[in-house]
């Protein structure tokens, strides 16, 4: 172990006591309803935006953000699709309050962050869960809080599944989100197909070119869709379509939709991975599992059907007038499931 890392585990041990803060030092902030939560992202009368660094891993360029002191307890915030790192605009501000270190990544084809050989761009579960292992190697985090929805939700589940000792808590978005590709192919309700459309439209290849000519246009018709009581305006979107520029961005989309239905293959460096997290691996880990009650893609449930895949401490809370993106529209009740799983974390190091 090198000098700076044993460095850092002394700070983090020696820094347990920022972790028993009350939720209440958040003051009226933390209480204050979402939409005035909200405008914690504009200051000044100008939108803001997350800085960005890069770190390298074996198979990836990644731009992350990272805020909050070195020493603090870890948290890696993880965004869906099609969104961005500033999902998590106003969660940051929350977290850092708290002291913690937090950091805050594109995942693979989106924003700055890079896959490193072309012959491999894989969107598929065990590539984005694998990515946020390696980011914590590369940023020397033995293990973290890890929250996220839709494909950062995904991730986050299957790092906590196969990693539990990586992982001290989990929040994730609309339950356990990993994948049964043997069943995809298993028709659904009706009125689940109709908030999955676009997942059968990137099926075909008039799909992958409606996605590379329009690809701001069908983000934000999802952004509608998938949130219907969200008001965000032009520079909130415009903001966060920047991160779709990506090269990347079109065959990571469309190679994780397809890989999901069973109609593309996975990639040889995730076949194990995918084998262990075929088998619907249980949740250890504490968790807490969020619904939006107004959730446009998956309807809010009770979180009783998926309560076998936690074996561990589990909550499942629901936030009225929110849709399929809990951090943007409601970043205190975000904030607050994460900050109960740092609080109460049983951290190791």
């Amino acid at each position: 172990m090198s000098d700076k890392l044993s460095r850092r585990h002394f700070l983090l041990s020696s820094a347990a006591g920022i972790s028993s803060l009350s939720l209440a030092s958040l003051g009226s902030a933390i209480a204050a309803p979402a939409a005035e939560q909200a405008s914690a992202a504009v200051r000044g009368g100008k939108l803001s935006t997350l800085s960005t660094r890069q770190v390298s891993t074996d198979d990836l360029d990644i731009g992350y953000h990272e805020a909050g002191p070195e020493n603090g307890r870890p948290v890696i915030l993880l965004h869906g699709f099609p969104y961005d790192i500033h999902s998590y605009v106003d969660v940051v501000s929350l977290l850092t309050a708290q002291g913690y270190r937090v950091i805050v990544p594109h995942l693979r084809g989106h924003g700055t962050t890079r896959i490193r050989d072309k012959n491999a761009l894989s969107g598929q579960q065990a590539a984005i869960g694998a990515d946020v292992i390696s980011l914590m190697d590369a940023l020397h985090i033995p293990e973290a809080v890890l929250a996220g929805y839709d494909w950062g939700g995904r991730a986050a589940c299957v790092v906590a599944a196969l990693r539990p000792t990586r992982c001290v808590g989990l929040v994730s978005v609309n339950s356990y989100l990993i994948q049964d590709i043997a069943k995809a192919s298993a028709p659904l309700p009706a009125s689940v197909e109709h908030g999955l459309w676009y997942q059968h439209y990137f099926q075909t290849e008039r799909g992958r070119a409606g996605l590379q000519a329009n690809r701001r246009d069908i983000a934000r018709i999802l952004w509608k869709n998938n949130s219907p009581t969200w008001a965000f305006d032009d520079a909130t979107f415009e903001r966060s379509a920047k991160a779709f520029d990506n090269p990347d961005y079109v065959d990571v989309v469309i190679h994780s939709y397809r890989h999901r239905m069973g109609l593309a293959a996975g990639y040889p460096a995730y076949e194990d991975m995918e084998k262990k997290l075929a088998t619907g691996p249980v949740i250890s880990v504490p968790t807490i599992t969020i619904d939006g009650a107004a959730d446009g893609v998956i309807a809010a449930t009770d979180g009783k059907s998926s309560a076998a895949k936690f074996s561990g401490p589990r909550q499942h809370r629901q936030i009225p007038a929110v849709g399929h993106n809990p951090p943007q529209e409601a970043p205190a009740a975000f904030a607050d499931a994460v900050i109960e799983l740092v609080r109460n974390g049983k951290w190791r190091t």
